[in-house]
């Protein structure tokens, strides 16, 4: 995503164009304003006119692009960064500074002759770091008091206070009035930033989502189809018959897989649990597992929401994957009921493989994080050549059944994910 066009899009632009008339251009009419009235003043000599005149209006440039400067979009981006300014409009802004705050200063024009030096401290002190920004601005505010109070003490003119105080209130409310509105830009595109790294993050949530959806569709349909394939193998010599059945099938697993790949690029499909289980059954009686299916009570799979029976699916689907990928069952049982007002879904094998030392497995893990998003819970645990995958999420108000829930002293422990 392009800065600028972010930028248009969130409103920065107009936003920046104010701070622009709020911070330099407010800066430049300070100095404007005050040294212009000065300069009409008919007391003042013209040999004085004519120097502050020049150093008026380069301070006023130079000013304005320094303080410009941080207003462009790389500084915006981190308001605490120190930023370099330019060292020869730094170097013009001081001289012409001096030159506005000797000649007032020598006429014992004690508010004039603290205006410039207090923006050109702002102006510095927006091109600092904190800590270095704070020691700036404390010292200004502190020296500030001196030369109008010393020259008060050697005029003898009674306006001590007044000398010393005033340049330094003004230093100080200067600094505020240029760096607050720039503390405010620099949040501004604080939060810009923020905004689209949180819109990059959700695209690759979204990336992540779907890279799980087609793992669990291909891994599920290619392990069916190694399966079958490898039994026609078996099967071609002695049931040539059985043989070709078995590869028709083959035929139509890849055309499902072919098809459900093609709903979920689409963001079509949702599977579904009573879909996940008949399937499931079907394909471990094929690989000549003993299967028992238990659905209680049969209307459960209605009482869910659609996300709840879509990620139960996917439980199933990956928990009948396992079985077929890491195990050599004889055995494997699918119990799915409500319990205390939510829907448990367990499925058990025998004949589990040991666990491998470095899994390249994490479809149970990926499937644990969407349950917990959807206050659910997922465990799986392994007792000898047992095991035990344990689904469940929370049923409609009003959908529970009375049961009482049985406890186990591992329900709540996770072996190694498969």
């Amino acid at each position: 995503m392009r800065e600028g066009a972010s930028e248009h899009g969130a409103g920065l632009t107009s936003f920046r164009r104010f701070t622009w008339w709020t911070v330099p251009g407010t800066s430049v009419c300070l100095l404007l304003v005050f040294y212009g009235e000065w300069l009409l003043d008919p007391e003042v000599p013209a040999r004085v006119r004519v120097p502050v005149a020049v150093a008026l209006v380069v301070d006023a440039v130079a000013s304005a692009v320094l303080l410009g400067g941080r207003l462009t979009p790389g500084a915006a981006v981190d308001g605490a960064r120190p930023v370099p300014p330019p060292r020869a409009w730094t170097a013009v802004a001081v001289a012409a500074t001096v030159v506005l705050a000797v000649l007032p200063l020598a006429r014992r024009d004690y508010e004039l002759w603290a205006v410039a030096p207090a923006v050109t401290v702002a102006v510095c002190a927006a091109h600092l770091g904190p800590r270095h920004r704070r020691t700036l601005i404390v010292g200004a505010v502190l020296l500030a008091a001196l030369p109008g109070g010393a020259v008060s003490l050697a005029a003898g003119d009674g306006r001590f206070a007044h000398a010393a105080l005033f340049p330094a209130g003004l230093v100080a409310f200067t600094v505020w009035m240029v760096l607050g509105p720039l503390w405010a830009w620099h949040i501004a595109g604080r939060l810009d930033r923020a905004r689209r790294l949180e819109a990059e993050s959700a695209v690759k949530d979204e990336r992540l989502r779907f890279a799980a959806e087609l793992h669990d569709i291909q891994g599920h349909h290619l392990q069916v189809i190694a399966l079958k394939s490898e039994l026609a193998a078996r099967l071609v010599d002695r049931d040539p018959a059985g043989a070709a059945a078995e590869m028709r099938e083959v035929r139509q697993l890849a055309a499902d897989a072919l098809r459900d790949t093609r709903a979920v690029v689409r963001g079509y499909r949702r599977t579904t649990l009573e879909d996940e289980i008949a399937n499931a059954g079907k394909v471990l009686a094929a690989a000549g597992i003993d299967t028992r299916t238990a659905m209680e009570p049969a209307s459960l799979a209605a009482d869910l929401t659609d996300t709840g029976r879509h990620l139960l699916g996917l439980v199933m689907r990956e928990a009948t994957t396992n079985v077929l990928r890491h195990s050599r069952a004889r055995h494997a049982e699918v119990d799915c009921r409500a319990v205390d007002g939510r829907a448990r879904l367990r499925v058990t094998n025998d004949g589990a493989d040991a666990p491998a030392a470095d899994p390249d497995g994490t479809g149970l893990t990926a499937l644990d994080e969407r349950l917990r998003a959807a206050e659910g819970e997922l465990t799986w645990r392994r007792d000898g050549d047992r095991f035990e995958v344990t689904a469940s999420l929370p049923l409609a108000p009003g959908d529970a059944r009375s049961e009482p829930r049985p406890r186990h002293p591992h329900d709540r422990t996770k072996g190694a994910a498969r």
